[in-house]
């Protein structure tokens, strides 16, 4: 028969907590979900090597408070930041052609509360109806226009996709058909430069 591992602890979870953090930047929430699957993976293996389910159960049930004790240390000592990790995660999203709606789904999704995802947004791409966050959508449809070579980026050795897929793959990535049309009517030249500046902010 195996033997049974140890039951994890404040000082078994907040050291791979800390090894996580030097790794990743993360959030509280993606922080707390990466504890809760290291205690289930000790409730596998634990179950496995002859425990009792029920005494799996409790060992699993008192480290719950334990991970939030650490989650809440590490936001105290900053190790986590959701705000910080919010505002870099939105610009690197954009660059890399995400619509802000799509920025701001991705945040939600890592647990992120919608105050802090909305001041985040704003904060690295402009309030919302503010020229500066016009623009940086459009770099972003642009960015996306290019990776797909579509609008200015078109290749003329390629056949021209359909109008409407076109604007059905800006779709599905979260703009609004007049930031496609406007990316996708924009000349090379122009797109190039919004590009550079925006990535450059």
């Amino acid at each position: 028969m195996d033997v049974i591992p140890p039951s994890p602890d404040y000082q078994s979870l907040k050291d791979a907590a800390l090894a996580h953090l030097a790794r990743f930047a993360t959030t509280r929430q993606s922080l707390r979900q990466m504890l809760q699957r290291r205690v289930r993976r000790w409730g596998v293996r634990a179950a496995r090597a002859g425990m009792f389910a029920e005494e799996v159960a409790a060992h699993e049930a008192v480290c719950l408070p334990v991970i939030d004790q650490i989650v809440e240390e590490m936001g105290r000592l900053g190790a986590v930041d959701d705000a910080a990790f919010s505002r870099s995660r939105s610009r690197n999203l954009a660059r890399a052609g995400r619509s802000r709606r799509a920025v701001q789904a991705h945040l939600q999704a890592r647990g992120v509360d919608g105050e802090t995802v909305r001041q985040a947004v704003d904060e690295s791409l402009g309030e919302a109806g503010e020229e500066q966050a016009h623009q940086a959508e459009l770099a972003a449809a642009l960015i996306l226009a290019r990776k797909r070579a579509v609008g200015p980026f078109h290749r003329p050795d390629r056949p021209e996709k359909e109008h409407m897929k076109v604007l059905a793959i800006f779709a599905r990535n979260g703009f609004s058909q007049d930031v496609a049309e406007k990316a996708l009517g924009m000349d090379r030249e122009d797109a190039e430069d919004l590009i550079i500046g925006f990535r450059s902010l």
